[in-house]
């Protein structure tokens, strides 16, 4: 009988927490299970426990008890906490850290404050005017919630006047804990308990014959239940359950009918949880494509690697069947028994890859991603650690936490991409690598696909630790895509580009149209103008809390700051000069899209990007749309770029490559081919040959000829060469230290005391900065960044103890107390 359970809380603290184990409680708690736990004077969290024993503390500390059992079974497996614990040792965070991103809102349970007023209260006349007024709100029953009082009252806060009632013993704090999910509850309706035989039924009817209407909805409920047919056969398993939406939809059925029928002890309602998860209708197995020679090729050479590897490489021209091998490896996963965890980058990927495999594998497949309501998310969790959990499941990034009883086979899509990184807030992981250590904790292999590899991944299959197998020819043989440069600096200089499209675009456009095929136009950046500026002075509106230039929406007639959200009216005059000519510099989307409208006007357009698919079903629109040929003209960010399949689209056009080619990142050329490949590879993907269109300044550009030839191995062997020569990875790991404050003294200091306390055991080449990045403040909070390369050579484990005990270091001394730090490890 264990007396103690460790309890990871939601919380960045340093470790988890011990507490006592009730005896009432000993028997029914288990390692994996949420628990009830106070914290400090009055909160109370709810926990995961992942650890219990019998280790006693010291003596002079007094435990807490543990609450209340949540779970009757573990809501995380053991494979589950061990990845909690590795993310959060190599992503330098904690693990309540990991907890809160890993578990739905639904599952993670906090008190919150709620106050009530005393009712043995009766010296009114020691309370102020607002402090009265404050009381007279407050109830005796019902807890109310602070920003409820402060509504109220009209006041920003009401923590002072709250303090002075509870001074005074006139209210009383209560910490009241809130279940976010709540089962989805559908009320159904039958016979009362009394009434069971045919002759019961007639007597009802009998005292029904001068209620016209009550009768006539107990007839639409026999008739809907089919009573009368079991009755006459003997068998009530054949009487039909009846919705009471459905009973209320038939003809001579009304609300007020029903509750009269309760009320006389007839009818009577009750509640059964139903499942929001859905489901799809699968395909019949005589229209299933074959798998072409090459296909058929890849997956026995993929059967082979993973006889010898754990993780294998599949490296594959767009559109060369990728996805159907992938297919063939699940049905052969799951018919072991096993369970699969299909990766994508993108939601949107999700609505076309769904759709797919739900044709293929119908009630076999659940899909989870942040676009599903909590409460979907929540629901499908609790199937996965239930006796059925789905043999698949199809996801974005989060898709990781899940729970795995039988994992047997992980598949990353398109592997190379950034959006695997989660960025804010922590733990800033990587799903890719992630994956990879959570298959390995649960002993399944793990397959990783994509046309143009990250440089790591094909290092590590030079080095041997991956498997690799390779697919040189489109579906069908059909040939790859025509790709036309465009040097847009000499068009301009010679006048041949009024418009956004350069002349062989706009033909090609054109020509796209009049054979009704279809164009993706691939814009990276969102909005209309990225930059307006003053003609006369140069003057451009920037945001005031972050160090950027603010981005003009023409939809919205706003203004846009993409780092913080924050919008701005648009200026009628220059704040400087007060010259009135304010011009737009450069394109997003909002303005190709207006240009398209100009230039094309019979074009049915639609555009693709943060701003339009906000929404759940905005992705599905939009694709649906354009997969059905409703949209002729496609216009997006990367999101277009990742692994779409439409069959009608016929040219690619991409607007702006120097974008993607002139960032100040030793990854610039990699992440330009990889886009610029992927994007190109969504055009002539079924029969006539496609067309791309790439336009640029830079023509001259190794990767541009790169981008024409499909020529990866060369790409490599220039990126690999550079990366050894100045020691990136994969031949060091990169560790971001990133230090924000609203004052930039004190920033800057404290990045400079940090960086003595670390240098001591780095070299100078190992160590880079403090520096001010290229946007030096975000959200009124201004940054300094230190860059770390660790040699691989050098033990992980010491790396973060140096850094964490740094980091203590700074937060301990008086004047860096309130410094935000944190350390993003790999960082994209």
């Amino acid at each position: 009988m264990f007396l103690y359970a460790d309890v990871i809380l939601p919380l960045a603290l340093g470790d988890s927490l011990t507490y006592a184990i009730p005896s009432a409680l000993q028997q029914q708690l288990r390692v994996g299970c949420r628990v009830l736990v106070p914290l400090g004077r009055s909160k109370v969290y709810s926990g995961i426990v992942s650890r219990l024993h019998n280790d006693a503390p010291q003596a002079d500390i007094t435990l807490k008890d543990v609450l209340e059992v949540v779970d009757e079974t573990p809501l995380m497996l053991p494979e589950g906490l061990q990845l909690w614990e590795w993310m959060a040792h190599y992503y330098m965070c904690t693990r309540g850290e990991v907890m809160k991103a890993a578990l739905p809102a639904g599952l993670k349970l906090e008190s919150e404050t709620g106050v009530l007023r005393n009712p043995d209260f009766s010296e009114l006349e020691v309370l102020s005017e607002r402090e009265q007024q404050l009381f007279n709100l407050l109830s005796d029953t019902k807890a109310k919630k602070l920003p409820q009082l402060e509504r109220a009252m009209g006041l920003r806060s009401v923590h002072t006047l709250l303090r002075h009632l509870l001074d005074h013993r006139a209210a009383i704090v209560e910490e009241r804990v809130d279940r976010l999910f709540r089962p989805r509850l559908q009320t159904f309706v039958r016979l009362a308990e009394n009434i069971r035989t045919q002759e019961d039924i007639n007597s009802a009817l009998d005292t029904l014959h001068r209620a016209q209407k009550q009768e006539s909805c107990l007839l639409a409920y026999l008739d809907a239940s089919g009573m009368g047919a079991a009755l006459t056969l003997g068998d009530m398993c054949l009487v039909r359950e009846v919705s009471k939406r459905e009973l209320l939809n038939m003809e001579g059925a009304s609300e007020a009918a029903l509750q009269a029928l309760r009320q006389r002890g007839i009818l009577e309602t009750y509640s059964v949880e139903v499942g929001r998860l859905r489901t799809a209708s699968t395909l019949p197995e005589g229209l299933r494509k074959e798998l072409s020679d090459e296909q058929r090729r890849a997956l026995g050479e993929i059967r082979d690697s993973f006889k010898h590897h754990d993780c294998c490489l599949l490296h594959g021209v767009t559109s060369s069947g990728k996805t159907e091998v992938y297919i063939h490896l699940i049905e052969e996963t799951i018919a072991r028994g096993e369970q699969v965890l299909y990766l994508l980058p993108e939601i949107a990927l999700t609505t076309q890859i769904m759709q797919r495999l739900g044709r293929i594998f119908g009630d076999k497949l659940g899909v989870y991603h942040s676009k599903f309501p909590d409460a979907e998310r929540v629901e499908l969790w609790r199937r996965q650690i239930s006796d059925t959990p789905y043999p698949i499941i199809l996801g974005a990034r989060s898709a990781i936490f899940l729970p795995f009883q039988r994992l047997g086979l992980v598949i990353v899509d398109e592997e190379h991409e950034t959006s695997y990184k989660q960025q804010e807030p922590a733990p800033r992981y990587s799903a890719r690598d992630t994956a990879i250590v959570l298959a390995r904790k649960c002993g399944a292999k793990v397959l990783l696909g994509t046309a143009t590899p990250s440089i790591e991944t094909y290092h590590n299959v030079e080095a041997g630790r991956y498997g690799l197998v390779e697919m040189h020819h489109r579906y069908g043989d059909v040939e790859m895509p025509e790709v036309f440069i465009e040097d847009v600096r000499e068009l301009r200089r010679k006048r041949l580009m009024p418009t956004p499209f350069s002349p062989r675009l706009r033909d090609a456009i054109r020509e796209a149209l009049r054979n009704k095929e279809q164009v993706i136009l691939f814009q990276n950046r969102r909005g209309y103008s990225p930059v307006l500026e003053c003609r006369t002075c140069g003057w451009s509106p920037r945001c005031s809390r972050c160090d950027v230039p603010l981005t003009f929406h023409q939809r919205d007639n706003k203004l846009v700051c993409h780092y913080c959200g924050a919008t701005y009216e648009l200026p009628r005059q220059c704040p400087q000069c007060e010259g009135t000519e304010l011009r737009d510099m450069g394109y997003g989307t909002e303005k190709i899209e207006a240009a398209v409208h100009a230039v094309f006007p019979e074009a049915r357009t639609a555009r693709m990007d943060l701003d339009t698919t906000r929404s759940r079903s905005g992705y599905e629109d939009i694709l649906n749309s354009f997969a059905s040929g409703d949209t002729d003209i496609l216009i997006g960010t990367q999101m277009v770029t990742k692994g779409l399949d439409f069959e009608r689209v016929r040219l690619v056009g991409i607007m702006n490559a120097d974008q993607l080619l002139n960032k100040p990142d030793f990854r610039a050329h990699e992440r330009a081919y990889q886009m610029m490949s992927q994007v190109a590879g969504r055009a002539g993907r079924r029969g006539k040959r496609g067309v791309v269109v790439l336009q640029t300044q830079q023509a001259e550009l190794e990767v541009v000829r790169q981008v024409v030839e499909s020529n990866y191995a060369q790409l490599y062997r220039e990126e690999i060469q550079q990366r050894k020569d100045f020691c990136y990875p994969p031949f060091s790991r990169l560790i971001h230290i990133v230090l924000r404050h609203h004052d930039e003294h004190l920033c800057h200091e404290a990045a400079k005391y940090f960086a003595a306390l670390i240098a001591p055991h780095f070299t100078a080449d190992q160590l880079l900065g403090p520096d001010r990045p290229a946007v030096g403040r975000i959200q009124s909070l201004h940054l300094r960044h230190l860059l770390l390369k660790v040699p691989t050579t050098m033990p992980p484990s010491g790396v973060r103890r140096t850094l964490l005990a740094a980091r203590s270091a700074l937060l301990a001394h008086p004047s860096f107390r309130r410094i935000l730090i944190h350390f993003d490890v790999d960082p994209v």
